[in-house]
């Protein structure tokens, strides 16, 4: 798999995708022994930077770095020189003369991760890139749901929630539509994207009616960071419709399982009753796959850019 960059699931075939989660699904198996580490990254230095706030992902990408044996640095951006007025190119350019090996980036403008791998010599990893897409997130997702439901096509798979303001839904959208899934998108009006009709999904404004005899149940967080506006009336009536609790769950199938990519606003998304249900919650899992997710993409574009090097050098 000759990648360079993950900048997202749109760029990445069905077979991509599947190789991804092989080796995902390796390393999430040898991170529950206690000989989890690895040295497939020794010798490589990986910069973290996170230019909006981020708990899971941020150190979801430390802890896999450091078990694949890569020195890692979170930079602190808030005290950056883009905080002085640098441009983000002009950032670029200081850290490739550093010589990285990889640059995993979260920025809140689509498209500035894409413009970053342009102008740097290493490997770039997008983290989440404003609404635009959060492609390990999606793999995170995908690696979840083949490991609870043993498979990941022919699904029925519903996201519900904030997706207009959603860039793990799109990410997700993509993906699973990859993979032959049916997909339903659930959600009032003022939270669907312009031109939901070209996603390949169902829509509803309906939980109940959204739900019926789904496979697995995807609810998202309302992101209030990127509102500009009133877009439901309240959170009581938000909770009320679209909220995730017992009895909108009963409509999917008796199986079917409950995600959510955190962090989660318990009574407004969903019932705090219903996230803690093992027997049904699968988003601690989600947590645990995302460290071996990014550990298989670390390695991925890690192994294609010592082949390259070896090339170029003969």
């Amino acid at each position: 798999m000759q990648l360079q960059h993950l900048l997202g699931i749109e760029f990445l075939n069905p077979q991509q995708i599947n190789e991804i989660l092989d080796l995902a699904d390796h390393y999430a198996n040898k991170n529950r022994t206690a000989s989890h580490n690895s040295n497939a990254l020794a010798g490589c230095t990986q910069v973290n930077m996170f230019f909006e706030n981020s708990t899971r992902t941020q150190a979801s990408f430390e802890i896999a770095g450091k078990r694949l044996g890569a020195s890692v640095m979170n930079m602190p951006m808030e005290a950056s020189s883009i905080k002085k007025g640098e441009t983000l190119v002009d950032t670029a350019l200081t850290l490739n003369a550093m010589h990285p090996d990889l640059l995993v980036v979260r920025h809140p403008h689509s498209g500035a991760v894409d413009l970053l791998a342009q102008k740097v010599n290493c490997a770039v990893v997008n983290a989440g890139d404003g609404r635009h897409e959060h492609p390990t997130q999606a793999l995170l997702d995908a690696l979840t749901i083949r490991r609870s439901k043993g498979r990941l096509h022919r699904l029925n798979i519903a996201i519900c929630g904030d997706i207009a303001h959603s860039r793990v839904a799109r990410s997700n959208i993509i993906l699973l539509g990859k993979m032959e899934n049916r997909i339903r998108l659930i959600g009032p009006v003022t939270l669907m994207p312009s031109g939901i009709s070209e996603f390949g999904a169902e829509v509803y404004h309906d939980m109940e009616e959204g739900l019926k005899d789904v496979d697995v149940v995807m609810m998202l967080r309302l992101q209030r960071e990127r509102m500009d506006g009133s877009f439901i009336p309240s959170e009581r009536e938000y909770y009320h419709r679209y909220g995730l609790d017992a009895g909108k769950l009963s409509y999917a199938k008796p199986d079917a399982i409950v995600m959510h990519p955190g962090p989660m606003n318990r009574g407004i998304e969903i019932d705090g009753d219903i996230a803690d249900d093992l027997s049904r919650s699968v988003i601690q899992e989600q947590v645990e796959m995302g460290v071996a997710v990014r550990m298989a993409i670390m390695d991925i574009l890690m192994r294609n850019r010592m082949q390259n090097n070896k090339a170029m050098n003969k």
